[in-house]
């Protein structure tokens, strides 16, 4: 069987209990995810000409050739943009999955199981699938709750504005945001290094939820479900590895649902409500930017120097976005780059239009009963779980949501 018949065949097993058929290179691949690169090479090329066109697009160098001289994905290197899946016109190239150790994982977990939903989710399962809903859908599958990842960003956007205020206050200063998307914070760190000083070290969202979860629940699984691949690459590095046990793509969770049977939408709701506006707002290009831009103000008013931002989306645009800061052609103090063309919602395993995703998370972002985490009553009581006292002591000893690059 090709790589996608073995993957539902053994989707269907999993979820039936079934023994897995024959043992093969794919079937290895979907049982040991974290043994392969995020993007996995199904057979060798035969592009021609064109052979190396992934490599061309791949931004960190991790197709490479073998000691036969063939083109293999260096799982050391891979970012899991999904770049070189796009130029390979051949089909040779897919996302790695990791739905079968997800499944196995859930049936074997001796603590609480949690998926962690990004705050892309809005939306794209079905318009008529509410959060509650999707909880209780997760709820069906073995999962003993849902955590809105947004409920993070929130508190890193606390984070980034608290870093804001503390560092940049003259002409010339100025700060990039880390705490959202792998590809762009991975651009900065290989080949632009001279600028990570202008890095805050927050971890992302996705990371921030799992560490959280595991600091309450030390035996808990923790599962993530977003639009991006390169989430499954950011889980895996040595310094944040563990906080995040599996991740998933929209794509990966939408064909457990079909092969379970299950339908969000006809189900019962299962609602809570614990993220603000700006939480919500990350995952669309500008998001991050305007809720930076909205807490500061709100944290220090008087304050003479405000957030001045500009955003970039898409690797080329990243690019040009650095290059101008670095050839001293930027007046902005605060810069947002996203891998993805329209952020998160334009991500490769998003499943609805780009645009509606954005006008989906946009109206999600207006539902919030939160303008900013200041406004959030439920961010200072999650700090007050997790050991913190004050927001002093949350900038000083935030450990948890802190990146040491």
């Amino acid at each position: 069987m090709d790589f996608e018949h073995t993957y539902y065949d053994a989707l269907g097993r999993a979820l039936r209990g079934e023994k897995q058929g024959e043992k093969g290179r794919h079937l290895d691949c979907l049982l040991h995810p974290e043994e392969h690169p995020p993007v996995i090479r199904l057979r060798d090329c035969g592009c021609g000409e064109g052979e190396e066109a992934c490599a061309a697009a791949c931004l960190f160098q991790a197709i490479v050739k073998d000691e036969l001289g063939k083109l293999t994905v260096d799982p050391e290197l891979c970012n899991g943009c999904g770049a070189c899946i796009e130029a390979c016109k051949s089909g040779n190239l897919t996302a790695g999955r990791d739905v079968l150790p997800t499944l196995y994982a859930l049936k074997k977990a001796k603590g609480p199981a949690y998926a962690l939903i990004a705050p892309a989710f809005h939306g794209q399962f079905s318009p008529d699938v509410t959060p509650g809903k999707l909880r209780t859908a997760f709820q069906r599958l073995g999962f003993d709750g849902m955590v809105e990842v947004a409920l993070f960003a929130d508190i890193l956007t606390l984070k980034e504005a608290l870093e804001f205020d503390r560092n940049v206050n003259n002409e010339g200063d100025f700060q990039l945001t880390s705490c959202c998307c792998p590809v762009w914070i991975g651009m900065i760190r290989k080949q632009y290094p001279e600028l990570m000083q202008h890095v805050p070290g927050a971890v992302s969202p996705m990371i921030a939820a799992g560490r959280a979860v595991k600091h309450l629940h030390p035996d808990a699984l923790t599962v993530f479900i977003g639009p991006c691949i390169a989430k499954k690459a950011e889980a895996r590095e040595p310094d944040v590895a563990g906080a995040v046990d599996y991740v998933l793509t929209f794509q990966e969770m939408q064909d457990i649902f079909r092969a379970a049977d299950i339908r969000p939408e006809e189900i019962e709701e299962s609602e809570r409500d614990h993220s603000s506006r700006a939480g919500r707002i990350y995952a669309h290009t500008g998001g991050v930017s305007e809720a930076v831009c909205a807490t500061v103000a709100q944290l220090r008013p008087e304050r003479p120097v405000q957030v001045k931002a500009v955003q970039a989306d898409g690797v080329p645009a990243c690019r040009d976005l650095i290059q101008s800061i670095r050839n001293g052609e930027q007046t902005a103090n605060f810069f947002e780059g996203m891998g993805c063309k329209g952020g998160c919602v334009g991500g490769p395993k998003v499943l609805v239009d780009p645009q509606l995703g954005r006008e989906n998370v946009e109206r999600y972002g207006q539902m919030a009963a939160y303008r900013t985490p200041l406004e959030n009553p439920y961010v200072p009581e999650l700090l007050r779980r997790l050991g913190f006292s004050s927001v002093d002591d949350f900038l000083e000893h935030s450990d948890i949501f802190v990146r040491r690059f």
